[in-house]
């Protein structure tokens, strides 16, 4: 019976991996495995499956996909030695380049079962223009090692997933030097010519988040916690200061009172991390929610990250102009009263714009 890995993207709704599931049994299929990667507009579920020879073709695989609701589709031949537990071959592989980190072009290849891996200048090619680029009729990813190089994977008929970017990334970072600590103070100005400082939040801060929230409208507080909650505890605070958790930023004003927050929070999927904003209401309107945006998508970048994603209120216009300026495509939820925007760091946004980066100067 042939083994086929199969890939389809399709709407992030409850039940719908069950009707692509569904689809694939009545053509006979025995899933052996199952992986769930972040796409360009939802999810893409990836199945490698045991088939009869009388449901294995392609092209009948992909129509009762698309029955089903996926798109995108792609149907490849898989062998079993791809049949492993991924985290334990991955584990493997983090081994084999303590020993040898030359090998890592061969190692990113067996990662994500690419056809070719090889060095590059990264001043060849933007270095995260990652998935998504054919060439020669192969979908090609390059992989940042460092600033001046890259490493250049290309395979055929399986396009390169945003989580798969993550989890390159991810291997990349394993074997290399740690990075420095947490990023360093920087001023940023405004409209206006006003100069703030931004910088990662420290335990201290917790009283003066407090009068910032104090001085914030309960609208304001509204659109960020879709809710009256007046202020975040110090158990809160004390969470912002966690690596572990993400990465929260304040901007002080020229007299050192704290003007704004803005989170960047790990989630479960990976290359992904929650974006969410407060800006107390004096400081609206003055260009520094898109200041702290266009920093965050920076600095998410640099951690490896593929893809942003910030819940709002639908009655939230500021918000969502602000990340669909930079690229961000507005979801529906299940709540009528609340949109999610995901902002692609990649390249791969069905409508292809890039998020621009701030212009910041370190504070003098």
């Amino acid at each position: 019976m042939p083994l086929l890995r199969i890939r389809t993207e399709i709407e992030d709704r409850p039940g719908r991996l069950a009707v692509l599931t569904a689809a694939l049994a009545r053509r006979g299929a025995n899933i052996l495995g199952l992986s769930v990667q972040v796409g360009p507009e939802g999810v893409v579920d990836e199945f490698i499956v045991d088939m009869p020879a009388s449901g294995a073709d392609p092209d009948g695989l992909r129509e009762a996909l698309a029955a089903a609701g996926g798109t995108r589709t792609a149907v490849v031949g898989a062998r079993p030695h791809e049949l492993v537990d991924e985290p334990t071959r991955a584990l493997a592989l983090v081994a084999r380049l303590r020993q040898d980190p030359r090998a890592l072009p061969a190692a990113l290849a067996e990662l994500l079962r690419a056809g070719e891996g090889v060095w590059q200048d990264a001043g060849t090619a933007e270095a995260h223009a990652l998935p998504g680029t054919a060439a020669e009729g192969r979908d090609v990813l390059l992989v940042p090692v460092g600033p001046r190089r890259a490493i250049r994977l290309a395979r055929e008929g399986l396009p390169f997933t945003a989580t798969e970017a993550a989890r390159a990334d991810a291997l990349v970072r394993a074997v290399l030097p740690p990075a420095g600590g947490r990023p360093a103070s920087r001023r940023v100005p405004l409209r206006d010519g006003t100069q703030v400082v931004v910088r990662p939040i420290e335990p201290a801060d917790a009283g003066a988040v407090r009068a910032m929230h104090e001085r914030c409208s309960p609208g304001t507080r509204r659109m960020r916690y879709f809710g009256p909650k007046l202020f975040p505890p110090q158990r809160d605070i004390d969470l912002f200061c966690e690596p572990a958790h993400g990465l929260t930023l304040v901007a002080e004003g020229p007299d050192g009172s704290l003007l704004a927050l803005a989170h960047l929070v790990h989630v479960l999927d990976p290359g992904v991390a929650e974006l969410a904003f407060l800006v107390e209401d004096a400081w609206q309107g003055r260009g520094l929610g898109r200041a702290l945006a266009g920093l965050l998508v920076v600095l998410a970048r640099d951690r490896g990250l593929v893809e942003l994603r910030a819940t709002a209120l639908s009655e939230n216009v500021r918000m969502r102009r602000l990340l669909t300026s930079l690229g961000g495509r507005t979801r529906r939820t299940g709540d009528p009263g609340v949109v999610e925007v995901r902002l692609r760091l990649d390249g791969r946004g069905a409508d292809g714009v890039r998020a621009a980066a701030p212009r910041v100067s370190a504070p003098g």
